[in-house]
């Protein structure tokens, strides 16, 4: 009897990276790619109305774009990482994928910053075919990325702690792209001093490309320098339909989408902050306080949850962020956003519980694939954490189109007369809306149970 050991077969250990090494490269190829991530949905909907100039209707449209299209792209997860799952090559079956997305992101990410002046319907089918094409590509690179964490980390502690580290950095990501993309922007206009416009459409072009080949040059480190379990290689090939009934078993997995697409308003802020702070002071400066609050927040509860994993129950703790969320947002309502310094310690708080479900929400769905093997012996790494991108990109899509909805009923667009009337419907979106979003997605998580027989986080989550 033979078996297939070439895949699995020991290698030298100077060929094989460290644990730490492998640590190090996956929060650094994540850290590139938030990068871009956050590019995107902080700062496209700005580009678009101050310096593509897109009206009121077109940005209706251009909201609705981005919803279909990220609804589609989310319902291509799943196939993306059954497709993962059923890979087999001399890499494993993640890595090729990190490595063959990563030039056709960068250079799409850059294309959604480059919307030629032309008339404005010919604009939207242009930002429709960029847009579309960089959610599936951005798709290509998410999906592998998270699958290799759970291949390459096996024991629970030590992938709990890789998924903090890898939303803290990822956090840290977010802030130097919130902060200093408008800055690099204006760097890379090249306007001359005392010019009425110093940022210019070609700069944002400009600073988002050179984010891009940076960002997605960080990304690749994943490749170079993280491995998938040998026994993984060596397994054979799963079947599509396999995959999806194992997928569609796995009721903790499920508990967990259905949790998170509720708290879809968790991301308003983020999708439309930079657009609020416009609306209610006039500069866009002050989106430098909302975003440095909310991005400290998101980097010590990154930092801080794996501690408190060890004192509760992941669906303990899911649930009292969840409740705590509500709370802060419909205090940040009451205390209106007449005070900055208010505003920005309301958006601090939030951040917490954000930082919490990043980790959390992760975590959960990592001991779920691990209890699914415990009681089926498949492994679905792939078409599991494809689930977490799935979600993220339904989340965002409706915080996106959402947000969208809140412009137009205010009617707000560049050149408008900005009233009390605007700026308070938009307050609302970012307050009163995740507020309630929160409170509902805390009860499905209210039902994540592990059953794994045997399994160790599956006789703490019952204790």
């Amino acid at each position: 009897m033979t078996t297939q050991t070439a895949p699995s077969a020991p290698t030298p250990s100077a060929r094989i990276p460290s644990a730490r090494t492998q640590s190090r490269a996956i929060v650094t190829a994540a850290f590139g790619q938030n990068a871009i991530l956050t590019t995107v949905t902080t700062f496209l909907l700005v580009y678009l109305l101050q310096y593509a100039h897109i009206s009121a209707v077109g940005i209706a449209v251009v909201t609705t774009i981005i919803a279909v299209a990220k609804i589609f792209d989310a319902i291509s997860d799943p196939v993306m990482g059954s497709i993962i799952d059923m890979t087999r090559t001399r890499w494993g079956k993640m890595r090729p994928f990190i490595l063959f997305s990563a030039a056709p992101v960068a250079l799409l990410t850059g294309l959604l910053f480059s919307v030629p002046a032309i008339d404005e319907p010919a604009q939207l089918v242009y930002f429709g075919i960029v847009y579309v094409l960089w959610g599936f590509a951005y798709t290509v690179c998410d999906v592998p990325l998270w699958g290799l964490i759970g291949s390459a980390f096996s024991d629970p502690i030590a992938r709990n702690r890789v998924i903090s580290r890898v939303r803290a950095f990822g956090a840290i990501s977010l802030g130097l792209a919130t902060l200093g993309m408008p800055w690099l922007a204006q760097l890379l206009s090249f306007a001359p001093a005392g010019a009425a416009e110093q940022t210019t459409a070609s700069g944002w072009s400009r600073a988002v490309f050179a984010v891009a080949i940076v960002g997605m040059g960080l990304y690749l480190f994943a490749f170079f320098f993280g491995r998938e379990r040998p026994q993984e290689i060596a397994k054979p090939r799963l079947k599509f339909k396999q995959l999806f009934r194992e997928l569609f078993h796995n009721t903790p997995l499920l508990m967990v989408l259905i949790g998170s697409v509720l708290g879809f308003g968790r991301f308003i802020v983020q999708a439309g902050g930079a657009v609020f702070v416009v609306i209610a002071y006039g500069n866009a400066g002050y989106f430098t306080f909302i975003g440095a609050a909310i991005i400290l927040g998101l980097v010590i509860a990154s930092f801080l949850t794996p501690r408190l994993l060890r004192l509760m129950s992941a669906r303990r703790l899911m649930v009292g962020s969840s409740v705590a969320g509500t709370v802060f947002y419909v205090a940040m309502y009451l205390v209106g956003y007449q005070s900055l310094i208010a505003l920005s310690v309301f958006i601090f708080l939030t951040g917490l519980t954000l930082g919490v479900f990043g980790v959390v929400q992760a975590t959960m769905i990592a001991d779920a694939v691990d209890d699914a093997e415990a009681r089926t012996g498949v492994r679905n790494d792939g078409i599991s954490f494809a689930s977490l991108t799935f979600v993220s990109k339904i989340m965002n899509a409706l915080a996106v189109l959402v947000f969208g909805l809140f412009v137009v009923i205010a009617g707000y667009q560049d050149g408008v007369t900005v009233t009390p009337a605007i700026q308070n419907t938009i307050f609302l979106s970012i307050t009163i809306v995740p507020a309630i979003s929160c409170l509902v997605s805390a009860v499905p998580f209210l039902f994540y149970r592990l059953s794994g027989a045997g399994h160790p986080l599956a006789d703490a989550e019952l204790q």
